[in-house]
């Protein structure tokens, strides 16, 4: 008997790209970090942000997620500085101030540091409970209780790895495409306004969700 069940594995992966695809907080801040420091940059948000996801996944499925959410206490500590701390960036991006705000002088580069980048990555995807709640309704049906755990687990996880990363991709490459548009306009201003309107709406979703 196949270690992974293909049927279930066929549905899977439309379902959970269409989940992935679908505008949410990590593809919003995708977009709005390839806006601001541009596709290659945002890399290091990412592989926090995937850090996060498999963890949130890998916890679903083996139950850790049950006793986390019996204690809401560490989440909303966890939501509330998050949260904060982007609606303060966006505010300092909205004002064309800050690490991610677009300057006018082409040397000038976001002062944000990699792990900086990979912790908002990271803390967006683990904070979010709705992410924990959906991944504890949608990975289990496409589990399989008669063949073994880890080899499905491991399958799961790298397929949501792998379509997060792309849409991920997909939505940092529409912001930097923005970015080049609104540039050739000398709309830099415009262009921290709705960064920093994105990114402030971003931490109120996370700080509320």
């Amino acid at each position: 008997m196949s270690a992974i069940d293909l049927q279930l594995l066929a549905l899977f992966i439309p379902t959970f790209f269409f989940v992935s695809i679908t505008p949410g907080m990590c593809m919003t801040l995708s977009m709005t970090l390839g806006m601001t420091i541009g596709v290659k940059r945002s890399l290091h948000m990412m592989w926090g942000e995937l850090l996060g996801v498999g963890l949130v996944a890998i916890s679903a499925v083996i139950g850790v997620a049950t006793i986390m959410l019996k204690y809401p206490s560490a989440f909303s500590a966890l939501k509330y500085l998050g949260g904060s701390y982007l609606i303060y960036l966006g505010i300092q991006m909205w004002r064309s101030k800050g690490k991610l705000a677009i300057s006018d002088s082409p040397s000038s580069e976001s002062t944000m540091k990699p792990i900086q980048l990979a912790s908002q990555g990271f803390v967006t995807a683990i904070a979010n409970p709705k992410g924990w709640v959906f991944m504890i309704s949608l990975l289990p049906p496409f589990i399989n209780p008669t063949q073994a755990l880890t080899p499905q687990l491991s399958m799961l996880v790298a397929i949501i790895l792998i379509t997060e990363f792309s849409c991920l991709l997909m939505y940092a490459s529409g912001g930097q495409t923005l970015r080049l548009f609104l540039q050739k306009n000398n709309n830099l201003r415009l262009l921290n306004k709705i960064a920093g309107s994105l990114m402030v709406f971003v931490g109120f979703w996370l700080a509320t969700g």
